[in-house]
């Protein structure tokens, strides 16, 4: 009586299944999709820029709102196609949500807003910081 003794790999079927996952399957094409980016900087001390990069969005789904201390970019869009002769309805939507908190001397009254080629603008003008200036100190005190 001769025994066979196969070895056998059990993370072998885990890596076949990773493989099928993410580089062939379902999450390969959600990997392509791009998130929307913020940039938040400063323009020569004078104003606090927030620029939203959103592809895909019209200007009327976009709304910016202050609340409180805080600059709130929303954007939601809704797709519906429907094929009548094949009673297909597809409906897709996508959102995207943005709060920055704005500094002690932004003057929310003179936000400014402008929506270009895809990229949402906000210009947040601020006050002027009080310089610090010194004082003279004299011996005769």
């Amino acid at each position: 009586m001769s025994r066979i003794i196969a070895r056998t790999e059990p993370l072998l079927g885990l890596e076949a299944l990773r493989r099928d996952l993410f580089d062939d399957g379902f999450f390969r094409s959600l990997r392509r999709v791009s998130m929307p980016t913020t940039d938040v900087y400063t323009e020569d001390d004078q104003a606090l820029v927030v620029e939203s990069h959103l592809p895909n969005f019209a200007e009327t789904d976009v709304t910016v709102n202050v609340d409180g201390d805080q600059l709130v970019i929303q954007a939601e869009r809704h797709e519906r196609e429907e094929d009548k002769k094949k009673y297909v309805v597809r409906e897709s939507s996508s959102s995207f949500y943005r709060s920055v908190t704005l500094p002690d001397q932004a003057q929310q009254d003179a936000i400014t807003a402008g929506f270009a080629n895809g990229v949402l603008k906000v210009t947040v003008p601020l006050a002027r910081a009080a310089t610090p200036r010194a004082i003279p100190i004299s011996s005769d005190a």
